[in-house]
């Protein structure tokens, strides 16, 4: 907690009305300054009058460059750029300019616990924070995940622990974000139409470990060199994991065993036959929350009732319906082409992907050995559907959709009992939808809507 953080009577402008946006906005009221919030488009209702309670100016429409360059300091949501040229300029002339994890991070009481990656964040942070809470921490969840950090600063104490999902949006607007359990799940290109290159990318995941010191712990997945080296020059303490490196220190799988090894012992934290996830990152993901729960004292049998009773989250490999043997699995969180891979490698054969949406980078060239023999044909969504085309269509049937509805029906036209219609787009959704979760509940509606029609 930063106790020299004072905004009594200053003039923020919050840029990003929304989940992030709001909270960060009700959060400096609370805290005496005076508000401005800013979006480029209509916010909801409920969200509006939320801010009016609290006297919060709202401007809708392009940004106000004089009241920007006017500010004492400018708080960016994650989904705003801070190249935009209206914030840029104001920094130039002088504006702090931060996001709001760091404008919340400055005055939580208790320890955070940051949890970033490519893939599987979600589920190594919900997990992680059901481990605490049964080893009887009080914990709060959220960040990228869920409640904002904003929303949890004044119910925090010296005792809460907060485990905080974090993107790369929101660290690149970090200064002093200081957590003292830094963890790095894996890295592989992403969000490549906002950040110029995989490297810009890569280095905002590694400053979620630029502020830590020797007495804070970082937790890397030792099996990926680019998160292994995005690490590297830390002050922290080091405790990895590894589905498959060898470690003389970390978590890692022994035997059928979840173990902890240390130089002098290794101690069985549970089996893998007690982890209800289904394909190997998903187990990875919960190597990944052990690991952080030996570091926080977490005891094994703690661990082991909270994987016993945790089920995949929702538009992570969620199981929707079987229908004439074939089942649907959504995972709408696959938005990128590492995670389609991923997603795709949890099944052995007879797969018919629903793949595509809005390109954000990668190749999806490197999907060729995966469906080799995997996948039976591709039904393609989307913008990016001719270079899905390209990368692979010479290997296996890709078939255009212009809805979810008929990609779905199309894909159990294609599917072969004993098989499964896997939602995996390697891409974003804002070309057809307003998020992935949408997208998400687009399949599983139609997905249900066909069992109805054909029956089970």
């Amino acid at each position: 907690m930063d106790v020299s953080f004072d905004v009594a009577n200053a003039r923020v402008v919050v840029i990003g009305a929304e989940r992030s946006g709001g909270a960060a906005a009700e959060l400096l009221v609370a805290r005496g300054a005076r508000v401005t919030v800013m979006d480029t488009a209509e916010i909801s209702p409920d969200r509006r009058h939320r801010l009016d309670a609290l006297d919060v100016a709202v401007e809708i429409g392009p940004h106000d460059a004089a009241r920007l360059a006017g500010a004492d300091l400018i708080v960016l949501s994650p989904g705003v750029s801070s190249a935009h040229p209206a914030v840029a300029s104001a920094r130039a002339a002088g504006v702090p300019v931060i996001g709001e994890l760091e404008l919340a991070s400055r005055w939580v009481q208790g320890p955070i616990i940051a949890v970033t990656g490519t893939k599987g964040k979600s589920t190594t942070t919900t997990l992680l924070a059901r481990m605490l809470e049964a080893a009887g921490r009080t914990v709060t969840a959220g960040g990228n995940l869920g409640t904002p950090l904003s929303a949890q600063v004044e119910a925090s104490t010296p005792d809460t622990v907060h485990v905080v999902e974090v993107s790369s949006f929101q660290l690149e607007t970090t200064e002093t974000f200081h957590p003292w359990i830094a963890v790095l799940v894996n890295l592989s290109p992403d969000h490549l139409d906002r950040h110029v290159s995989f490297e810009e990318y890569a280095a905002a995941k590694a400053r979620v470990f630029r502020q830590q010191q020797r007495e804070d712990w970082a937790v890397v997945n030792a099996d990926d060199p680019a998160a292994l080296a995005a690490a590297e020059g830390g002050r922290a303490r080091r405790f990895d994991f590894a589905l498959d490196s060898q470690m003389t220190e970390g978590v890692a799988i022994e035997d059928g065993q979840i173990v902890e090894r240390r130089p002098d012992a290794v101690r069985v934290l549970l089996a893998v036959s007690d982890v209800r996830l289904p394909g190997r990152h998903l187990l990875s993901d919960v190597l990944a929350a052990a690991a952080v729960g030996c570091i926080a004292g977490v005891p094994a049998e703690a661990m082991r009732r909270a994987v016993a009773s945790f089920a995949v989250l929702e538009h992570t490999l969620e199981p929707v319906v079987e229908i004439g043997g074939v089942r649907f699995v959504n995972d709408s969180k696959a938005t990128n082409v590492e995670s389609a891979r991923r997603a795709i490698e949890s099944f052995e054969s007879g797969v018919v992907a629903i793949m595509g949406g809005r390109y954000k980078g990668g190749r999806f060239e490197d999907l060729r050995d995966t469906v080799r023999g995997r996948v039976g044909a591709v039904i393609v969504i989307g913008e990016a559907g001719r270079l899905i085309e390209t990368a692979i269509g010479d290997l296996v049937r890709v078939e255009p959709a212009d809805s979810m509805a008929r990609a779905v029906r199309r894909a159990w036209d294609l599917a072969q009992p004993g098989g499964v219609v896997l939602l995996a787009p390697g891409c974003s959704s804002f070309d057809m939808f307003t998020d992935f979760a949408a997208r998400g509940r687009a399949f599983k509606d139609e997905a249900r809507r066909l069992a109805e029609h054909v029956g089970r």
